[in-house]
């Protein structure tokens, strides 16, 4: 029997695929990812999770966790610079140098903004098959912390601009590789290195062991409060629990009013307008403007209809061009201040332009409708990535680009790279893994991804993946030097970055 799955591609199969995504092929078990359906069936009864768990532990058989130890690279590997330079197609040129620069600062801010690089790499690593949403840029600087509804401060995911569907290691080699070369970038030693990379696979392992035989309900329910962090297999300790407190209070004190006595300024009519900073943030011209709002109130149409009322009491005072990030610069990317009750009740929104994830040629992506809109789609999966997240997401269209839209830094924070030394980057190295397999789970067969991985006395897939990010780190490092190379002989053109 021919059926067609959840992309539109035809599988060849003897039975129907049961509601967890496992499909009983001539003999072997394929598993896809749960990705969309347009109609819900209350009806069907799907298989039982110790059943998804032992087809996941078959395919250990057809892909051994040795077999992702090696970094095993063609001889045609295209040249890294070359991938940098397309991924600037679209990009606003006079921002490109700057991009240049900031990927330029260290090999751990070169692996940030190199994202093309790393996916044109894992696609030619050996596949587990097991497809998940993935977050497609799971590295350590994006995770961090940020403000629920009920105004707690909880650590998770929190930048989704590569999101897409793909086979759950490619997620869990980018944090392990980012793990690598950012404790290289603070001389940790060799072996505390791997230590912290088989934490990271640890914590992974353990939580989606322990998240298999639960119930979806529970699983999506699950969210880490930073004043209560508790991760099983692992305890936070003192040091690690300074950093998270002193990271919580900054985040805390980011809010719309102390982000608009940072940002904003009066006019001479007493109203309040954006305090310009070249280059970061720059005033923009009235048709820029018009095309903004415009973009906002066809946002406002993505939003649950209750939040509407809510936004309808605001309206737009100023919009700027804000340059973001690393890998993002060069989008185009705009923060609109509105006014509400009074001129002290204020909302900032960052309406960011989203372009095709780096993982794209690789991959078969998101389902429709959401592969038709890059900014639906990132905000598709972040809400399916996050156990709790910011009410006002949305996406629009301005000038036939797609956008997405969100809270600008209200109660944003983040856990520096910088105090991820000693007992603090194990602990996170586990917390980190911990919450990339909480959010695999949301969407993909927890069971069966927990049999492929093997109970926590099984080392076999933390062993090959503490390999495979110390190759890697090899491999980044070798990038970067012909990264800065071609910004020598002028082949790359750097600005000087004001935020260093």
């Amino acid at each position: 029997m021919e059926r067609q799955n959840d992309f539109g591609a035809s599988d060849h199969v003897v039975s129907d695929q049961n509601r967890d995504g496992v499909v009983e092929s001539a003999g072997e078990v394929v598993l896809e990812p749960l990705a969309d359906y347009p109609h819900i069936d209350l009806r069907e009864c799907g298989e039982p999770w110790d059943k998804r768990r032992a087809a996941g532990k078959r395919l250990r058989e057809v892909v051994p966790h040795a077999a992702h130890a090696a970094l095993s690279l063609p001889e045609d590997r295209p040249d890294p610079v070359t991938l940098i330079e397309g991924a600037h197609d679209g990009r606003q040129p006079a921002l490109i140098p700057l991009r240049i620069a900031r990927m330029a600062s260290s090999p751990f801010a070169f692996l940030r903004g190199a994202a093309h690089v790393m996916a044109w790499d894992l696609a030619q690593s050996p596949r587990s098959e097991i497809m998940v949403v993935m977050n497609g840029d799971a590295h350590i600087s994006n995770f961090g912390l940020f403000g629920t509804p009920q105004r707690d401060v909880v650590l998770d995911l929190n930048d989704f601009d590569e999101v897409t569907i793909g086979p759950w290691e490619w997620d869990l080699k980018r944090l392990v590789a980012s793990i690598e070369v950012a404790a290289r970038g603070d001389a940790v030693a060799t072996s505390e290195r791997r230590q912290a990379v088989i934490a990271a696979v640890s914590g992974y392992q353990h939580t989606m062991t322990e998240m298999a035989p639960q119930g979806s309900l529970d699983v999506w329910q699950q969210a880490a409060r930073a004043d209560q962090l508790d991760f099983t297999g692992i305890r936070i300790d003192a040091e690690s629990q300074a950093v998270v407190r002193k990271a919580v209070e900054k985040a805390r004190k980011k809010n719309n009013q102390s982000l608009l006595a940072r940002v904003g300024e009066r006019r001479v009519d007493g109203g309040w307008r954006f305090r310009e900073d070249p280059p970061i943030l720059t005033g923009v011209d009235e048709a820029t403007r018009e095309a903004v709002i415009t973009g906002l109130e066809h946002y406002a149409e993505t939003l649950p209809r209750e939040r509407r009322f809510m936004l309808n009491r605001y309206h737009v005072v100023d919009v700027a061009h804000r340059v973001v990030g690393v890998g993002s610069v060069g989008t185009r990317a705009y923060v609109a201040l509105l006014c509400g009750n009074s001129d002290q009740d204020v909302l900032f929104l960052q309406v960011k332009e989203a372009v095709r994830p780096a993982h794209a040629p690789y991959l078969p992506g998101m389902p429709e409708p959401y592969a038709s809109h890059e900014g639906e789609r990132v905000i598709y999966g972040q809400r399916l990535l996050q156990g709790v997240g910011d009410p006002l997401l949305g996406w629009t269209t301005i000038a036939d680009r797609p956008f997405y839209v969100r809270q600008m830094k209200n109660m944003k924070g983040e856990i520096p790279v910088s105090c991820m030394t000693g007992q603090p980057l194990l602990y996170f190295a586990w917390a980190y893994g911990a919450l990339l397999a909480r959010a695999h789970a949301r969407t993909g067969d927890a069971a069966a991804i927990a049999g492929y991985c093997g109970r926590d006395r099984q080392t076999g897939l933390r062993e090959a993946l503490a390999g495979w990010a110390s190759a890697y780190g090899d491999r980044n490092q070798a990038d970067y030097e012909a990264f800065r190379e071609a910004m020598a002989n002028g082949r790359l053109v750097a600005a000087e970055d004001p935020c260093l």
